[in-house]
């Protein structure tokens, strides 16, 4: 099987930048789910590049599967908690009692969860090119 690792890493990269780009657009909730997947997709090229399969969606949960030599610490992981709250519920309405994600993200919300995803990025970059 063809080693895809880099082509997932590059597109992550585009998805944080997707991320910035809806920030300064003021679409939060999309500046969310961008963040959230691009750091699924930095997380899913390390898997990639160690030969292992990733399935799913949760980064925490794909973060905390790693093996023991290249764990990333609890800390990285509460902060990929955060990326997977908005995996669902930036992009439905039927996520909240009333009202549309639009009605609860904020520009703050926003730049701490891009944050986290460039965290979780140069994490596996380091990891992919060491």
């Amino acid at each position: 099987m063809a080693r895809r690792d880099e082509d997932w890493l590059r597109q992550a990269k585009r998805d944080l930048e997707h991320a910035r780009h809806a920030l300064d657009d003021r679409d939060y909730e999309w500046s969310c789910f961008a963040a959230q997947q691009a750091a699924e997709k930095a997380v899913k090229a390390l898997y990639q590049r160690i030969g292992a399969d990733a399935w799913g969606h949760s980064v925490s949960t794909l973060l905390s599967n790693l093996p023991s030599h290249i764990y990333p610490g609890d800390v990285l992981i509460d902060k990929a908690k955060e990326l997977d709250m908005h995996y669902i519920p930036s992009r439905y309405p039927n996520s909240y009692p009333s009202g549309a994600p639009l009605d609860f993200y904020t520009g703050e919300g926003a730049k701490r969860v891009i944050g986290y995803a460039e965290e979780i990025i140069t994490f596996c970059e380091d990891k992919i090119f060491r």
